[in-house]
């Protein structure tokens, strides 16, 4: 038992001996006035993955080694600790920070999909602003038609497939608001909008259907003057529907509101 114990002290007291020697280690690197010696230890931490101190001591020295032979590998590294430290967007920056300044470097294209690599974790859910999902998008249109015959182009044309999916989310559920708001003719615009920006939609059965729906009772709760017209629209709305959709269950209640539309038009 008191071997034990004693075993135990001693991985303790070892574990806080090795941890204080890291931080003098560490601490004294950083305050350091030999840059060299500073750039050479950051590389150390970087390649043990040792992303916080890396990055600590590469910020301190990459103003000094700028223009240098030192200062390409320093972006990349830099860049890549700051994606794995979890800020994204200055990953970002200092990904397209390197492949633009050195364009022919065999990192180059590794930094141009981590750019769009970025942007991509920063992409939110679909019910919110989506600015970070179009940059991501397009950084892998970029990279795809600068890299055509990368091994990561399947992974980019991939990601960049499920982005465009929440952007079909977000365009749905945002029309399908208007209708449920009972906002009929801003949902038969926005509805319309969808099918055009997304036309192989998984959700085309429905937005068809909804124009439907909307554009009838849009028709109904209007002035006598458009009243009839949008009837037509409606019916117009029914045949694009049904041809597509004939012997869906929704397919019904479709056919009720085209019989109610030509039973309002022979009324006049």
């Amino acid at each position: 038992m008191k071997n034990n114990f004693q075993s135990s002290l001693f991985l303790i007291t070892l574990t806080f001996v090795i941890l204080f020697s890291s931080c003098s280690d560490f601490q004294r690197s950083l305050k350091s006035k030999d840059h060299a010696l500073k750039y050479d230890k950051a590389v150390e931490y970087y390649n043990d993955e040792d992303w916080y101190r890396a990055e600590a001591l590469f910020n301190d020295v990459m103003p000094i080694f700028r223009g240098t032979g030192k200062a390409k590998d320093m972006t990349y590294m830099y860049a890549n600790c700051q994606y794995n430290l979890g800020d994204r967007l200055l990953a970002v920056h200092y990904f397209r920070t390197f492949s633009r300044t050195w364009p022919r470097d065999s990192m180059a294209e590794k930094a141009d999909f981590m750019v769009a690599q970025c942007l991509y974790e920063e992409s939110p859910r679909y019910n919110l602003e989506q600015s970070n999902t179009l940059k991501a998008i397009e950084g892998f249109q970029y990279y795809v038609n600068k890299y055509p015959a990368s091994e990561m182009e399947d992974s980019a044309l991939f990601l960049q497939g499920k982005l465009r999916k929440r952007l079909e989310k977000k365009s749905f559920y945002d029309s399908r608001l208007y209708y449920q708001l009972r906002n009929y003719k801003s949902a038969v615009i926005s509805l319309k909008n969808t099918l055009k920006d997304f036309p192989e939609s998984e959700y085309r059965e429905e937005i068809m259907f909804l124009i439907v729906r909307s554009s009838y009772l849009l028709a109904k709760n209007s002035i006598d003057e458009v009243k009839m017209e949008r009837f037509q629209e409606t019916i117009n709305e029914y045949y694009a529907y049904i041809d597509e959709f004939p012997k869906n269950p929704r397919s019904k209640d479709a056919e009720k509101i085209y019989a109610s539309c030509v039973k309002e038009i022979k009324r006049q």
